[in-house]
C-alpha cells in the first residue's frame, strides 16, 4: 500500500493597519510549513516628494521646509540641514548657539521617547489596546509619561517658538536666543523629568521581553566628547568608521515593489540598525554617568541586542537629555548674537544628527546665490526597513506555536520597536501572512 505525504500548509498573517506608529504601512508574511518565506514591510503612504520642491528654493528656507516631513521629529531635519547648508557655505556653529542647538534637540528627545514609551509601545507589554485603556488600570503611568513629553514640548517651546514644527532655528543659529532667566524657568521640571526618567526605566525594566537576539550592524554617529546627537562620525561594530561626507560610499538606497519608501543597505553586507539600540551599543562609554548607572542597576549592561528593549535604551536616553539639558542651562551664556552669518557660495554640503529613531543624512547642492540645485535625505526608518522585515523573519519562525492572533499581536510589537516614523520615510501598518 503505498502512502502520501501531507502537504505543508501554508498560511498568511496580516496586520491590515499597525496602530500606534506614525505613518501608514502594513506589514506581509508568508509561511510555508515551519519556514517563512516572505516578510515585507509593505509601505504605502503617498510619497511627498520633499527633495524634489526644495529645488530652486533658497538655502535660508530649507530648514523650515524640512521640518514640515515630520511633527514629532522636526529638529531633527531642521538641525540636519541647517549644518548641511552651513558646511556647502564653509561655517562652522560652535559656543553658546551650539549649546542651544543641542538643548533644543534634547527636548526633541525628551517628548519623542516619553511618546514613544509611554503611549504607542507600553501598551503591547502590559496587553493593552491603546495608552486610554492603560491608563483606566494604570493613571499614574500614563500621568508620567504625559508630563514628561510636556517638558519636552516645553524646552522645544522656549528655543523653538513653538513645539510642532519650530519657527525659530534657522541657519546659523536662532532668530532668537532665550536669557538665561528664562531658561532658568525650565529647571524645576527637568529636575523632576531626570527622577522620572529613572522611575521610568525602573518601570521598563519589569516588563516582559521575548527571548530575541539578533546579530545586527549597528550604524550611528560617535563624537569623541560626548554621547553623539549633533555631530560625528559615523561609525559601526563591524568596522564603519567614516565621516559623514563618504556615508554614500558605504551604504546605498534601493526601490523595492512593496514600498513607497526606499530601503537601505551598507553595500557587501546588507541590512543594518539605526536608533537607540545602535547608538546604546556603540556609545554607551559617552552616557552621562547617572544614565550609566541607572541602566547598569537595572541589569541592561553596556550591550543590549534584544530589539524588544529598545524601550529600556529610550528610558535611559530620556535620563540622558535631562541630565544635558539641565548642564546645558546652568552653563549659558547668552550669546551677543543669536546667530552667525551665513553667506551662499556654490557647493555641496553635508549634514547628520541623531533623531530620536536614528541618524538623518542630509546632502544639498547650492549655486553661488544660494539656489539649491539637488537635495537628498535618507531618515531613519528607510534605513530601519530591512532590518525590520529580517526581525520579522526570525521572530515568526521562532514563534510559529503561537495562536494565530498572540503572534500578529506581537509581529505589531516588533514593528513598534522601532518606533518608526513611516511619514518620515516616505511615509501605518497592515499584518498579512500567508501559510502554505
Amino acid at each position: 500500500m503505498s502512502t502520501t505525504s501531507k502537504p505543508k500548509r501554508t498560511r498568511t498573517l496580516k496586520v491590515d493597519y499597525l496602530a500606534r506608529v506614525e505613518g501608514e504601512g502594513a506589514l506581509y508574511i508568508k509561511i510555508k510549513g515551519d519556514t517563512v518565506t516572505d516578510a515585507e514591510l509593505r509601505i504605502f503612504e503617498p510619497p511627498r516628494f520633499f527633495e524634489a520642491f526644495m529645488r530652486g528654493r533658497m538655502f535660508t528656507e530649507i530648514p523650515d521646509i524640512t521640518a514640515r516631513i515630520c511633527g514629532i521629529c522636526p529638529i531633527a531635519y531642521q538641525m540636519g540641514a541647517s549644518y548641511a547648508m552651513e558646511d556647502a557655505c564653509g561655517v562652522s556653529v560652535v559656543g553658546p548657539i551650539r549649546d542651544l542647538r543641542h538643548l533644543i534637540y534634547c527636548g526633541e528627545w525628551i517628548e519623542s521617547h516619553a511618546l514613544h514609551v509611554f503611549m504607542l509601545h507600553a501598551p503591547d507589554f502590559l496587553g493593552y489596546q491603546d495608552v486610554i485603556a492603560l491608563a483606566k488600570d494604570h493613571p499614574d503611568i500614563a500621568q508620567m509619561g504625559l508630563r514628561l513629553k510636556k517638558i519636552g514640548n516645553d524646552v522645544m517651546t522656549m528655543l523653538g517658538g513653538r513645539e510642532i514644527h519650530p519657527i525659530n532655528p534657522r541657519v546659523g543659529g536662532f532668530y532668537r536666543a532665550p536669557s538665561r532667566k528664562e531658561l532658568n524657568t525650565l529647571v524645576e521640571d527637568l529636575t523632576w523629568a531626570r527622577q522620572a526618567s529613572i522611575d521610568t526605566l525602573k518601570f521598563t525594566a519589569t516588563l516582559p521581553f521575548p527571548d530575541f537576539e539578533q546579530d545586527y550592524e549597528f550604524v550611528a554617529l560617535r563624537h569623541e566628547d560626548e554621547y553623539a546627537i549633533l555631530e560625528g562620525r559615523l561609525v559601526s561594530n563591524r568596522g564603519l568608521d567614516v565621516p559623514i561626507h563618504e556615508f554614500l560610499d558605504h551604504a546605498y538606497e534601493e526601490h523595492v515593489p512593496h514600498s513607497t519608501s526606499l530601503h537601505a543597505a551598507m553595500k557587501g553586507r546588507g541590512a543594518y540598525m539605526v536608533g537607540p539600540l545602535a547608538r546604546y551599543n556603540l556609545n554607551f562609554d559617552k552616557l552621562v554617568p547617572i544614565a550609566q548607572k541607572a541602566a547598569l542597576e537595572v541589569g541592561l549592561g553596556r550591550e543590549c541586542r534584544n530589539p524588544f528593549k529598545s524601550i529600556m535604551v529610550r528610558s535611559v536616553e530620556l535620563i540622558h537629555a535631562c541630565d544635558v539639558a539641565l548642564d546645558l542651562i546652568e552653563n549659558y551664556e547668552q550669546p551677543p548674537r543669536p546667530y552667525i552669518d551665513v553667506k551662499p557660495r556654490a557647493g555641496t554640503g553635508v549634514g547628520c544628527t541623531e533623531a530620536p529613531r536614528g541618524i538623518c543624512w542630509h546632502r544639498y547642492t547650492i549655486d553661488d546665490t544660494g539656489i539649491v540645485q539637488d537635495a537628498r535625505i535618507v531618515p531613519p526608518t528607510s534605513q530601519n526597513q530591512k532590518v525590520m522585515e529580517s526581525d520579522m523573519r526570525h521572530f515568526v519562525e521562532q514563534n510559529l506555536d503561537l495562536p494565530h492572533d498572540d503572534l500578529q499581536w506581537q509581529c505589531e510589537q516588533g514593528i513598534r520597536n522601532y518606533d518608526p516614523c513611516i511619514s518620515c520615510s516616505c511615509h501605518f501598518l497592515k499584518l498579512h501572512v500567508e501559510r502554505e
